[in-house]
């Protein structure tokens, strides 16, 4: 039991290091994997599994880890639930790239992104310009949110020059 307890607190302690890590090198990484960022990851979980279970590598040392994870996620979840000082500190703030569309250098520092990804990430919201995005947000979870009125006015036009054609149509 003895060695159980020591693979839960080492696997809680390898939990704890890599959220962390994350929140301290980025997380842009995580909101569209890449070849290397899925490299990356598969390396980070084979290098701790060692940390974690020793030579223990009996069924049951992987089950108790795996547990250990599971419920110190589970309470990482939890205490970050209506608790806003506590979901800051693990996950961060939203960032602002742009707003009415002015891009805010400072922004695309702090969120470690250029502006060719942003660039990127606005046309993949139908929006050709950044003058055109009304707000831009690097949202905690890696993800960009855009924002565009041009967006709606261009999805109102098309739909008024739709026509529906009728079960006669040919």
């Amino acid at each position: 039991m003895e060695g159980y307890l020591l693979i839960a607190l080492k696997s809680i302690a390898v939990y704890v290091f890599i959220v962390a890590a994350i929140r301290l090198f980025g997380k842009k990484e995580f909101a569209q994997l890449s070849i290397v960022d899925l490299v990356f990851i598969l390396l980070i979980s084979n290098s701790v599994q060692t940390a974690m279970v020793g030579t223990d590598t009996s069924l049951e040392g992987g089950l108790v880890a795996a547990l250990a994870l599971f419920v110190v996620n589970f309470i990482f979840k939890k205490l970050t639930i209506g608790r806003p000082e506590i979901a800051h500190l693990i996950d961060g703030d939203p960032v602002l790239l742009v707003y009415n569309g002015q891009l805010k250098a400072g922004g695309l520092a702090k969120a470690q992104i250029t502006i060719e990804q942003l660039e990127s990430v606005i046309r993949e919201h139908g929006v050709e310009d950044i003058s055109e995005v009304d707000l831009a947000m690097f949202e905690v979870d890696g993800n960009i949110s855009v924002i565009s009125d041009n967006f709606k006015k261009t999805s109102r036009r098309r739909r008024k020059g739709h026509r529906i054609l009728g079960n006669n149509a040919t």
